[in-house]
C-alpha cells in the first residue's frame, strides 16, 4: 500500500490500492495472462503428478527385483533443489544441443529443432514437465506410507467375494487413503502455486510473458525492478488467492464426505 522503489528510498509514501491498479493495467504485466498460466501451471502439475505419482506407489506396493534401486532413481528429483533441477531441465530442453531435441530427431517427429524455452508455443508446457517429473516423488511416497497402511484382510475378504483389482482399488483403497490424499493435494496445490524456482531457472517467466506465473512477476519485480510495493501487491493476491482456494476445496471435501 505504499510507493516502495529501491531506486528512491526517500520518496515512501501511503498510496492505498495504487499498486494494485498498476498490477491490473500494466501492458506490460498482461495480468489475465499471467493469471491463466498460473492456472495451468497449478492445475497441469497437479494433476499428473498426482495420477503418476499414486501409479508409482501401487507398482512400488509389489514386490520385484531391483525395488530398492528403482525406488532410489525415481525418489531422487525430490532430493535436488527447485533451481538446481531448472538448469538441468534447462540444458534438456535447449534449442541448439539439449537432448529432448536429441531424441525426438532420432525417432523421427522433428526434423529440425525446437527452441523450447524461446518460443511463445512451448515454454509454458516445458516448464510443467520439468514441475511434473519434480512432484511425482512426493506423492509417491505420501500415498506408499498410506496404501501400506490399508489392512490385508479387507483384499482377502473382497477377493472371496469375487471382488477384481479395480473394484478393490475404487471401493477398498481410495476410500481407505482419503484423508491422505486430501492433505496431500491441497498441500502441492499450495507449493505449487508457491514455486517460482523451476521457471525462474528455466525461462525466467519469458518469453513475453508466455511462461510467467505470479510467484515468477512478483520476484522479477522485487529483484529487477527493484519495486517492493507492486512486488508485495502480487504478493497479497496470491494470499488471497490460496485463501479463496482453501476455504471452497475444503468445503467441497467436506460436503462430499457428509454424502457417504
Amino acid at each position: 500500500f505504499q510507493n516502495y522503489n529501491f531506486h528512491d528510498l526517500s520518496n515512501i509514501y501511503f498510496i492505498g490500492f495504487k499498486n494494485f491498479q498498476t498490477v491490473f493495467n500494466d501492458v506490460n504485466f498482461n495480468f489475465l495472462r499471467i493469471l491463466l498460466n498460473t492456472f495451468l501451471w497449478v492445475v497441469v502439475s497437479l494433476f499428473f503428478q498426482f495420477v503418476l505419482g499414486f501409479g508409482l506407489a501401487l507398482l512400488m506396493t509389489k514386490p520385484f527385483k531391483g525395488r530398492g534401486i528403482y525406488s532410489g532413481l525415481v525418489f531422487y528429483p525430490w532430493a535436488l533443489s527447485g533451481f538446481a533441477l531448472g538448469l538441468i531441465w534447462a540444458w534438456m530442453f535447449n534449442g541448439q544441443f539439449g537432448i529432448i531435441n536429441d531424441i525426438l530427431r532420432k525417432i523421427g517427429l522433428i526434423h529440425q529443432n525446437i527452441g523450447f524455452l524461446s518460443d511463445t508455443r512451448y515454454s509454458l508446457m516445458s516448464v510443467i514437465i520439468a514441475n511434473i517429473w519434480y512432484g511425482i516423488p512426493f506423492f509417491g511416497i505420501m500415498l506408499l506410507a498410506a496404501l501400506q497402511s490399508v489392512p490385508l484382510e479387507l483384499y482377502e475378504a473382497a477377493e472371496m467375494d469375487g471382488a477384481g483389482y479395480f473394484v478393490k482399488l475404487f471401493r477398498i483403497t481410495i476410500p481407505y487413503i482419503k484423508p491422505t490424499i486430501i492433505n496431500t493435494v491441497l498441500l502441492r496445490t499450495i507449493w505449487i502455486m508457491n514455486f517460482p524456482e523451476i521457471i525462474y531457472a528455466m525461462t525466467g517467466g519469458g518469453p513475453a510473458n508466455s511462461s510467467n506465473i505470479l510467484c515468477v512477476q512478483m520476484i522479477n519485480k522485487i529483484t529487477k525492478f527493484l519495486d517492493f510495493g507492486e512486488g508485495a501487491a502480487i504478493g497479497v493476491l496470491i494470499v488471497i488467492i490460496m485463501c479463496i482456494y482453501v476455504i471452497i476445496y475444503l468445503k467441497i471435501v467436506s460436503r462430499k464426505e457428509l454424502t457417504f
